[in-house]
């Protein structure tokens, strides 16, 4: 295990989350798991926390209750070389969740995401492709490649 890693807060969902990103990432993995015991919190064998990996990235997921939620502060950024890549992302990660602006969505859990190009901060630094991105929602290469290439 990586000394830090992100550590997502779920009401009782987290079981569920995992395997939807297990679903959708095909390089991801359960790496530990801890089940209540009869001293609790919550019914014997149910899932108190789950470690996974996705895509390399550790991350631990908690069954806490409904005290905190997540939101956008923090969100998973992940980098596409394709628009295939992005769409088959996209597709997936909004199914029962939301799109927003700039390549950002929340997937059916709550959990925030953007979803961008590999080389999504060389395109935005021009002025035109940042315009661009800010129109989109789902964010589009060859657009945002177009908008890049024209005069300063």
């Amino acid at each position: 295990m990586n000394k830090i890693t992100p550590f997502l807060w779920f009401n009782d969902n987290a079981e569920a989350a995992a395997e939807f990103y297990f679903s959708i990432f095909p390089n991801s993995r359960k790496l530990n798991e801890l089940r209540a015991t009869e001293v609790g919190p919550g019914p014997v064998g149910s899932l108190l926390a789950i470690d996974l990996e996705i895509e390399g990235q550790q991350v631990t997921l908690l069954n806490g209750g409904p005290s905190q939620q997540l939101s956008e502060a923090f969100s998973f950024f992940v980098r596409c070389e394709t628009q295939q890549e992005i769409d088959n992302y996209w597709i997936k990660l909004t199914d029962g969740g939301s799109e927003n602006v700039c390549g950002w969505l929340k997937d059916k859990f709550g959990v925030s995401w953007q979803i961008a190009p590999a080389h999504i901060y060389q395109l935005v630094s021009h002025p035109a492709a940042m315009r661009a991105m800010m129109a989109m929602k789902k964010l589009d290469i060859a657009a945002l490649e177009q908008a890049a290439s024209q005069p300063r």
